[in-house]
């Protein structure tokens, strides 16, 4: 009885001292049994040396029973301790990594809980077993909403093909299954999702489930095709801007020869008169020749190689012209509409080039309705927030005036679309586009800091929205269109010529002698500059881009003799010389090759001082 006593002591002395009474139940249900021992030892021993009592004997057999109940506890502890067989007290340093575990596991069961990403878990059917936080924040479903239902519940038909699939191929051994797809919200709206999805085993050994972990990548996606759309606007520049190197290359001299063709054909137009043959067999010379021009003009536009006169520019005037214009030519089955601004709407842009816009988008939408339909002209105003995807090239926020040009044509699929503004893309048949008219449109608004949004339907129609930046108004809007009447005469001033084409040179002066003026004619600056010291004159005509000397150049030079002289510079590619880029600097006079003699006369009135008053 006193081992016993003594062993209890031995054994719950130092639990309760380190305070582990509640912790170490094995040492406690072993102190148990011995305190019970030591007591039914004590009460036997008390029976044998005493006259047996009925009430003893009961009182031993209860006893008895509490013994058999410690004992029962004892091994339902023992089989439950993680302790070694017939270790009372665990190992400190095993109980510390067993510590160490639990508290690994409480941190990675939280971290799992309140991470970004969804850890999602699946029975071997696709039953959902697990579902943290992240999975709540990224599908919007309350774990007690989705665990027990199938993960079909986040994906459409399709997506129910593939988790099978993916289910397959990872029972069937494949490991670190990663893939991006897409789910949907409880809201039904899509998540652009990764997956990792590995197999769930049990102790043994044996597969029991799927885990996976998932992350929200839909901003990563917006966002990379976002660059790509930035990559592919960059590499649209950069061929615009090969090719333009190229157009240049030819521009000038190919204007010099259309400046030929198109001037020689109205001489001899005018000396056809009563040769009705002749004049029907010239004048087709001169359509070609106008269609020539007007594909070096759009070459040279959408390769930003042509020299621009901005200025500040009603769009409502320039609407009204273009709406003029075409009631003339589109054809009666087309239904033309014209909504103008309720007020003024100024833009700082060529106005030439701003008619072009409008003519070609016109143009495209009249072919786009071969049975007829509606077009639509309209100018306003639009705000913008910036962060719109679908503008070429991308504007900041702000308020811009907009142009739109909408049909109710073929219209366009999205594969078509994304490739209407590259140069020579077409879908009209051989020879009867040439894939510049976009491409132009595309390079003049630009060039202007516009932008350009494209909506089409196929069966339903297309609109063009242009975008242009505001002009503060100054009182000037849309100059008058090209004078009609007969330019005022030279009455003998003298014009000194300089243009290194020896055959334009020969047209520059039979118009300008026709036209009542005085001309000294110079094939470079050297012999221009000899010229002007010998016989002065009243007006310097000069190419912009020759061999020796550039007309700017030359223009310096005489400059320095006569500051006062005015200077017509002309040009079909001046290559940013008579600028710090090719948009033309607002002092210079500028005529663009190939030009009429119409126009050439009226623009060298304009310049001349001493014909202000005549010509005003």
């Amino acid at each position: 009885m006193i081992t016993y006593a003594a062993i209890t002591v031995v054994i719950a002395v130092p639990v309760v001292r380190a305070g582990r009474l509640r912790r170490n139940l094995l040492a406690v249900a072993t102190a148990l049994i011995f305190l019970t021992a030591a007591v039914g030892h004590g009460m036997h021993a008390y029976l044998a040396v005493t006259e047996l009592n009925r009430s003893w004997v009961w009182a031993l057999a209860c006893w008895n029973l509490v013994t058999c109940v410690a004992g029962l506890y004892y091994w339902t502890v023992r089989r439950r301790s993680r302790s070694p067989a017939g270790a009372i007290y665990p190992d400190p340093q095993r109980e510390r990594l067993q510590d160490e575990a639990d508290a690994h596991r409480a941190t990675l069961e939280a971290v799992v809980e309140h991470t970004d990403d969804a850890i999602i878990g699946t029975d071997l059917d696709g039953i959902l077993t697990a579902w943290n936080r992240g999975a709540e924040r990224i599908f919007g479903w309350a774990a007690a909403e989705v665990l027990g239902r199938h993960a079909r519940v986040l994906t459409d038909d399709a997506g129910a093909v593939e988790q099978r699939e993916m289910m397959r191929r990872i029972r069937g051994g494949e490991r670190n299954v990663s893939y991006e797809t897409r789910r949907f919200r409880k809201d039904g709206t899509p998540v652009e999702a990764s997956f990792s999805v590995a197999l769930i085993r049990d102790r043994f050994g044996q597969p029991i489930g799927f885990s996976a972990v998932v992350r929200d990548v839909t901003a990563i996606k917006e966002a990379a095709e976002r660059q790509r759309a930035v990559e592919e606007r960059t590499h649209q520049a950069q061929r615009m801007e090969s090719l333009g190197k190229l157009a240049g290359g030819v521009a000038h001299d190919f204007n010099n020869i259309l400046a030929i063709i198109v001037n020689y054909t109205d001489f001899a137009a005018e000396a056809a008169t009563g040769n009705d043959a002749l004049a029907a067999d010239l004048k087709h010379v001169r359509s070609a020749a106008d269609r020539a021009i007007n594909l070096t003009r759009q070459l040279l536009t959408f390769t930003r190689g042509d020299t621009i006169q901005p200025q500040d520019v009603d769009l409502n005037a320039g609407l009204a012209e273009v709406h003029a214009m075409l009631g003339r030519t589109i054809g009666e089955h087309i239904n033309l509409i014209m909504v103008p601004s309720p007020a003024p709407v100024l833009v700082h842009a060529d106005p030439g080039q701003l008619q072009q816009v409008l003519l070609n988008l016109a143009i495209n939408a009249r072919d786009a309705m071969p049975d007829g339909g509606t077009l639509v002209l309209e100018a306003n105003t639009a705000a913008l927030d910036g962060g719109e995807l679908d503008m070429q090239p991308p504007l900041p926020a702000g308020t811009y005036a907009r142009l739109l040009v909408s049909d109710t044509g073929e219209g366009m699929t999205a594969d078509v679309a994304a490739h209407i503004f590259e140069p020579f893309y077409t879908t009209k048949p051989r020879g009867q586009g040439t894939g510049l008219g976009l491409s132009t449109v595309y390079g003049i608004v630009a060039e202007a800091g516009g932008s350009i949004n494209v909506y089409s339907e196929p069966g339903v129609g297309t609109t063009f929205r242009i975008y242009l930046p505001m002009a503060v108004a100054t009182g000037a809007g849309v100059p008058a269109v090209l004078r009609q009447d007969d330019p005022p005469s030279g009455d003998g001033r003298t014009v000194l010529v300089v243009e290194d084409e020896p055959a334009l040179a020969r047209v520059v002066t039979r118009i300008l002698v026709n036209g009542g003026y005085h001309v000294l004619t110079a094939t470079g600056g050297p012999q221009a500059l000899t010229l002007f010291r010998q016989y002065g004159c009243d007006l310097l005509l000069t190419d912009v881009i020759m061999p020796e000397m550039s007309g700017r150049r030359l223009a310096e030079l005489v400059h320095d003799a006569a500051p006062a002289l005015p200077v017509l510079y002309m040009s079909g590619y001046s290559n940013g010389l008579l600028g710090t880029t090719h948009v033309l600097d607002g002092d210079i006079a500028f005529i663009e090759k190939p030009f009429t003699a119409h126009d050439l006369l009226h623009k060298v009135a304009e310049v001349m001082p001493n014909l202000i008053r005549e010509y005003g």
